[in-house]
């Protein structure tokens, strides 16, 4: 009990000191709350959408196989309208509806501008049917009773300013519907941010299927007192066993939805809680220092509490208590802060088009406890080692000046330890940049990154001496003796400022390898871009959202002038089979033969040209190489939805690129010998070369023909590098936009060090400036020591992450992105910006400082 007041006691005297670890705790549970509610809030609306939007039982088309999944000619899979009245048949069927649905639209109003979401949810459109009344209601004007209407949702229709009335252009496979909208639907749960558009039965069938005899689905409905999985069975046996179809219940079918939208929400959620663990491993820095400090600054108390008889673990158990003490109260306002930063996060993604209402927020019972006793263990580990140092003070130090003198053993031990980590983590990043296959590179740049990142910080204080002094030599001296004061500062606990630089490095070496490996990406694709690339223009979907480009489309851009020829990129579906009987499926190339010139590409055997002749093909050299293919061989190509053809091999490429690695190219004309055109896809790209001279006139009349298709962009050769520019760009901002969260942790560890540091100090301050140093140069001493001390971690981590960088980019060369960039304006600003962040830290300390009064600073014990 005594060890526990004295902990409550001292906890509370010291609770201004504690409060930017305090806060550091806070941040980081924060993040970890924060982003548990945030998914398991998305989880919960997605739940509920396709709980709502699933009937009792749904039966559809079988979908195909894993690996024979490739892009189709823009029409759903479906089913024979006929099954309708197979099931309506059934035992417990009250009714049976077929429905349609396609994904493979864009609705755009009159003014060509597309109304589907900005965030990559969906544009659906479909059939309006009795089930839909299970998650929307018509909320203005009445369901579509002809080709000339069509009901749009009322979140669109808010976002858009649509009105009833108001026309709505529906671009499809099969041509497009143009509308007026008769009616608004609601949804009756959160719509997360799809665009949804209703048509009558028979125009959803005929324009969004092809055939006005088919359904994409077919939803039936239970009498009372039917379970689902009796109606299931029910079904599934007047259809004649569950081979034909794919039959679910409402679960069945809302897990399955759930499981595709799950992978994604995984990823995300798994990404943000990464970005919190580097916070909360910075935070270790700062929680470290505060107690080292502390301990320090109370050698004389803990000296007397030893020398009236408390044990050394009665000493070490109260600066743990203290620390759990910290981490309760840090935990505790982190699981509330996170729960307004998931908020924070749902009205941003709200204002970015994906609707998450605060109704549905979701805060498990996990995830308070997984931020509390995250929290509160990372603290109270992190106070181990200092409270450790504190049942080591012996009574005699009740009769010394505060301060412990440093362990020289410990130092050397530390030092040879560090020095071992960090060469091991050399060598082991050396070996990645050797490595011959990618898998076995990324093992050892992952143990080469993890060693070099813990040597650095175990050698940090024996790092501080040396690059201080330097630093110094070229940034302070010329500050005369204030300079002088600042770098012996720093350089009286190498360890604190080892470990409080060491804190800004973690989350800087981040920054700079991520850097080093954007250019990189980014450098590398250009080149080849440069290297392979001969089309003056590339047509495809906008954002790269996988769409294909729809027949009306290609027919306007080939109405354009100036353009010597056109190149359609199609994918078609095949099982071939190689010469030594290995079956396997795949995807083909079918292209004209004008391809060669849009994309160059090399071949290690035969000629190229060849492999675009009647039933020839080629193939890439990893896939020959596996199954001992040479020109010449046959191969069996069973055509998806078509024949089976055997075709010669008459080139084979090398697969030293980035574009088109190991793509099998065959004639256009070949696939549409053996594929029936019904069922041939649609371009996935298209590639267009101008007439001489006409590049200028070729580029806008392009863009003007696809004016009324704002689902596709026309991109010259520095569009598309610049996209790739902006698209990398904007993945590392959002990375360096998670990684602020440990940098501003880190910031707060120079604060609290120096915060603590100017209170260790106070008597030292006192006596300086009873003998003439101002309060301007005390304040200058001040910050010119946490700028050398941010400059130091700044050095150490960009250093450091410029070597992770380099060694990532040799392994990636492995998969073609051979050019390494360093991007030095990148990391010249964040050097500079850390020199700053060094004044800004020390703004508040400083000022403190020089508010001191002289004759109580001198008189502090």
């Amino acid at each position: 009990m005594t060890v526990w007041k004295t902990s409550r006691r001292n906890f509370f005297a010291h609770k201004g000191r504690m409060a930017l670890s305090a806060v550091a705790v806070l941040l980081s549970v924060a993040f970890v709350c924060g982003t548990l509610v945030f998914t398991d809030t998305m989880n919960t609306t997605f739940d509920k959408l396709f709980a709502a939007t699933a009937a009792d039982v749904t039966v559809g088309p079988k979908e195909p196989e894993k690996d024979d999944r490739l892009p189709g000619n823009g029409k759903p899979v479906t089913i024979p309208a006929s099954v309708v009245g197979q099931i309506a048949k059934a035992t417990g069927v009250k009714a049976a509806e077929g429905g349609v649905s396609s994904m493979s639209v864009t609705v755009v109003d009159s003014h060509d501008k597309n109304m589907g979401s900005t965030t990559g949810a969906p544009t659906i459109a479909g059939n309006w049917t009795t089930n839909e009344l299970r998650s929307m209601e018509i909320s203005s004007g009445h369901a579509p009773r002809g080709p000339t209407e069509v009901m749009v949702d009322a979140d669109t229709a808010e976002k858009h300013h649509l009105k009833l009335g108001d026309e709505l252009r529906t671009i499809t496979a099969n041509g497009d519907i143009k509308a007026a909208i008769s009616g608004i639907a609601t949804f009756k749960v959160t719509n997360p941010g799809a665009a949804v558009v209703y048509f009558d039965t028979a125009t959803a069938q005929t324009k969004l299927l092809g055939r006005p005899d088919v359904f994409s689905l077919i939803s039936v409905t239970a009498e009372s007192g039917v379970a689902d999985e009796q109606l299931k069975k029910n079904v599934a046996t007047a259809l004649g066993g569950h081979s034909t179809y794919k039959i679910q219940t409402q679960k069945e079918a809302a897990d399955a939805n759930k499981d595709s939208m799950g992978s994604f929400l995984d990823v995300m959620k798994y990404a943000m809680l990464g970005f919190a663990g580097i916070a909360l491993l910075v935070g270790i820095f700062l929680i470290v220092n505060t107690f080292s400090m502390l301990v320090a600054q109370r050698t004389r108390e803990i000296g007397l509490m030893r020398a009236i008889g408390s044990s050394r673990k009665q000493v070490n158990r109260s600066v743990l208590i203290e620390a759990l003490f910290l981490g309760v109260v840090g935990s505790l306002l982190g699981v509330g802060a996170g729960v307004g930063l998931a908020v924070g996060l749902m009205k941003l993604m709200g204002a970015m088009g994906m609707e998450l209402s605060t109704e549905d927020l979701t805060v498990a019972w996990t995830t308070p406890v997984v931020g509390l006793v995250l929290g509160i263990l990372v603290t109270v580990v992190a106070a181990y080692f200092p409270a450790r140092r504190a049942g080591k003070v012996s009574p005699m130090a009740a009769l010394r000046d505060a301060g412990t003198p440093a362990d020289g053993r410990a130092g050397r031990v530390r030092a040879a330890i560090g020095l071992v980590l960090t060469l091991g983590g050399g060598a082991a990043l050396l070996a990645a940049t050797k490595a011959d296959k990618s898998s076995e590179g990324s093992l050892l740049l992952g143990v080469g990154v993890l060693l070099t990142l813990i040597g650095f910080i175990v050698i940090g204080p024996l790092l501080a001496g040396f690059v201080v002094r330097v630093l110094s030599a070229v940034m302070l001296r010329m500050f005369g003796p204030v300079g002088r004061l600042a770098e012996r500062n720093a350089l009286r606990n190498p360890r604190r400022t080892g470990a409080t630089g060491a804190a800004l490095m973690v989350g800087l070496a981040l920054v700079a390898c991520l850097s080093v490996v954007g250019s990189s990406m980014v450098a590398s694709a250009t080149e080849e871009l440069d290297k392979s690339v001969g089309a003056d223009f590339i047509v495809q979907p906008a954002g790269g959202d996988g769409a294909l480009i729809v027949d009306q489309a290609a027919k306007a851009l080939k109405t354009v002038p100036d353009i010597e020829h056109f190149t359609g990129y199609k994918v078609v579906g095949a099982r071939l089979t190689a010469p030594d009987g290995t079956t396997e499926n795949t995807a083909l190339a079918a292209l004209e033969p004008t391809y060669q010139e849009d994309v160059r590409r090399e071949t290690v055997a035969g000629k190229l040209a060849d492999a675009y002749g009647k039933d020839a093909m080629s193939v890439g050299e990893t896939y020959a190489a596996e199954h001992h293919i040479e020109v010449g061989d046959r191969m069996t190509v069973a055509f998806r939805g078509g024949e089976t053809a055997k075709l010669k091999v008459a080139a084979i490429t090398s697969d030293d690129v980035n574009i088109d690695k190991g793509a099998m190219y065959v004639n256009i004309t070949t696939a549409e010998r053996y594929v029936p055109a019904d069922t041939l896809p649609q371009d996935m790209l298209m590639f267009a070369k101008a007439a001489d001279g006409k590049e200028k006139e070729a580029y806008a009349a392009l863009k003007s023909a696809l004016a009324e298709y704002p689902q596709y962009e026309v991109k010259n050769q520095a569009d598309f590098k610049e996209q790739l520019k902006d698209q990398i760009g904007q993945l590392l901002n959002i990375v360096y936009g998670l990684l602020a969260l440990a940098i501003i942790v880190a910031v707060l560890g120079v604060v609290n060090t120096l915060a603590l540091s100017v209170v260790e100090r106070t008597r030292e301050i006192g006596l300086m400036r009873a003998i003439g140093l101002s309060r301007r140069q005390l304040r200058r001493m001040i910050r010119l020591e946490s700028v050398v001390i941010a400059v130091f971690g700044a050095l150490l981590g960009l250093g450091l992450g410029m070597g992770w960088g380099t060694a990532a980019q040799k392994l990636l060369a492995l998969e073609g992105l051979g050019v390494l960039e360093i991007p030095w304006p990148t990391i010249l600003t964040v050097f500079v910006a850390s020199a700053f962040v060094g004044l800004f830290a020390a703004l508040v300390p400083a000022f403190r400082a020089g508010r001191m009064n002289v004759l109580n600073a001198i008189a502090t014990d």
